[in-house]
């Protein structure tokens, strides 16, 4: 086994945060050594949790679309690495779903991280991502690191969460449909 299937194994036998997850832990991600592209989201939603299968919903299937691939190519792990900052469903609070369990990325992320040597690029997609991975100034609002995409390009992408709740924020911001994503589509399939 290489260090990384050890590792995978590991997240995926882990129960760290076991006391503070609703519906008890389910670490769901995807990765492989070949991956080219790396998607980071913020944590499972119910749907993935159930299914235990990345981005197996709503939000999925728009993320999916952004990126110009099929599902069939999504789900390759020699291709895409789905690791999200917290690997469980955290559960729920006020405005949605509560954010990633902190233990997860202080305990698994930079090995991980290490080990997926071959990205070529990242798409980092909501607040908790984009904090971990950009650094951004904490006053610099999510809006404003994605208007500023260009600055991490290609490497790395910053994304509104593709989730249905966003719809107005990407009504509000056109230009995030009309110029980026067409950018993306480009690399994604010159990546694959």
């Amino acid at each position: 086994m290489s260090k990384l299937d050890v590792l995978l194994k590991e997240i995926r036998g882990c129960t760290l945060c076991a006391e503070h997850l609703p519906l008890g832990p389910r670490p769901v991600l995807q990765a492989s050594r070949q991956a080219k592209i790396l998607v980071v989201g913020q944590a499972p939603g119910t749907a993935v949790h159930k299914s235990g299968i990345p981005f197996d919903d709503p939000s999925g299937d728009r993320l999916r679309g952004w990126m110009g691939v099929t599902p069939e190519q999504f789900y390759d792990a020699s291709k895409i690495a789905l690791v999200p900052m917290g690997f469980c469903y955290p559960g729920r609070g006020k405005g949605g779903d509560l954010p990633p369990r902190p233990e997860c990325a202080k305990t698994w992320r930079a090995g991980l991280m290490a080990q997926l040597k071959n990205v070529e690029l990242t798409l980092i997609i909501g607040r908790y991502a984009i904090d971990w991975h950009l650094n951004p100034p904490k006053s610099q609002t999510l809006t404003k690191t994605v208007h500023n995409w260009g600055e991490y390009w290609p490497r790395q992408l910053p994304l509104p969460h593709p989730s249905p709740r966003n719809t107005l924020w990407l009504k509000k911001n056109p230009w995030v449909e009309a110029e980026i994503i067409p950018r993306l589509q480009k690399r994604v399939a010159a990546l694959l």
